[in-house]
């Protein structure tokens, strides 16, 4: 295992928290940070990572804490990596725990053309290439230098809707209102080395490599993450109206392998000029592989938190949010024109400098271990521990 492929390339100088499942004590998970190399279980003084991130100075506050070392984070991802071997091993879960998860859809163009190709071809993958070529030559040249919620795209909207070519995707992509929807519940998120899940109903689907936004209670962003936004392609072109089957499944929601907390040395403009890559390598020997930009994407990371964030809406233990897809795959698998979808095994790796990398392998939702420990789960292992859990 190459250390610097899973974890930041300035690890000596990156806040890294995140939760570990430990097998003892009471076989749950513990909230870990990263120091020296080593992990230190802090979950006496944060017993849940949302407690955690609302400390004003959380950075300070995760530096003042000794913990209680549990190993190498090394030993650490390598179990993780591999967890049929490692069993009776702490292995790494998503990094949140009581926070919901929340996404951002449609806030870079490549995504939106994919969402437009989509709608038009109704979930059929056969006809996505055709589809593709002709929007991007019908309104791929207007779209891209147009910037959300401005006057030239209400101007732009106006022309499209007389052209017959408004879509709700574009609603989303140039107007004011970003899409902002629920991904996972708390607790359900799942982390690195974890089986993705692919509902069996799917047929065209692929994966979202994203960054993820961690935000405490009162809508301040504390760090970031790596995320994989699963997506089913065929649901979804069949009606948005069936984006929570799309997109809220068992295994479906990845997050990890730790966040990153906002210190001197990354910071929110960190995110903002942020390089994340994925690769898909498939038990085929199928490979695809390609590098993206955060600095294409069409509204501000903090722009995107506002709006989920408000007098009109609350998180009280906070939320994660993803900022949105800079890749949707095109590649044919299998019939020409037809695109990219997973198959069985697939390895996921979705990587960036300052974050590291998160790697799963995909499977079908029902047949990966089911969804069992929740918010009760939680805090009936805290309680077992005698870690207590009201910090107000």
């Amino acid at each position: 295992m190459n250390k610097v492929s899973h974890l930041p390339a300035d690890l000596d100088r990156a806040l890294l928290v995140g939760r570990v499942w430990r097998p003892e004590p009471d076989d749950g998970p513990s909230v870990v940070v990263v120091r020296d190399g080593q992990v230190f279980d802090i979950s006496t003084d944060a017993p849940t990572m949302a407690d955690l991130l609302d400390r004003d100075d959380c950075a300070g506050y995760v530096r003042s804490l000794r913990g209680t070392p549990i190993g190498s984070v090394e030993d650490l991802i390598r179990a993780s990596l591999d967890r049929r071997t490692a069993a009776g091993a702490a292995v790494l879960c998503a990094p949140c725990d009581l926070q919901v998860v929340k996404a951002s859809g449609v806030t870079f163009m490549v995504s939106l053309l994919e969402r437009l190709i989509e709608e038009k071809a109704g979930g059929n993958a056969e006809r996505a290439n055709a589809i593709r070529e002709s929007l991007q030559q019908a309104i791929g040249t207007e779209l891209s230098a147009v910037k959300p919620g401005s006057d030239s795209a209400k101007q732009l909207k106006e022309e499209l809707i007389r052209r017959g070519e408004w879509s709700q995707y574009l609603e989303v992509a140039i107007g004011p209102d970003a899409e902002i929807f629920s991904k996972a519940p708390p607790m359900a998120s799942i982390g690195m080395g974890q089986h993705i899940g692919l509902h069996p109903d799917s047929e065209w689907n692929n994966p979202e490599p994203e960054i993820v936004l961690a935000v405490d209670s009162q809508g301040r962003a504390k760090g970031a993450t790596l995320g994989n936004d699963v997506n089913l392609r065929d649901i979804e072109g069949r009606s948005a109206l069936l984006l929570g089957r799309a997109k809220d499944n068992n295994g479906s929601c990845v997050i990890g392998p730790f966040i990153r907390l906002f210190d001197e040395h990354f910071t929110i403009d960190s995110v903002r000029e942020a390089e994340v890559s994925l690769l898909i390598e498939g038990p085929e020997n199928f490979r695809l592989q390609a590098v993206s930009h955060m600095n294409q994407i069409s509204r501000d990371p903090l722009d995107l938190v506002n709006q989920a964030y408000g007098d009109h809406h609350q998180y009280p233990d906070g939320f994660m949010l993803f900022l949105g897809t800079m890749f949707s795959p095109i590649t044919d698998r299998g019939t020409p024109g037809a695109g990219f979808t997973h198959h069985l095994g697939d390895i996921v790796t979705i990587s960036s400098p300052l974050l590291g990398a998160l790697v799963n392998e995909v499977q079908r939702s029902n047949r990966i271990p089911p969804w069992t420990f929740g918010i009760r789960a939680l805090y009936g292992n805290l309680a077992r521990r005698g870690i207590a859990v009201d910090r107000r």
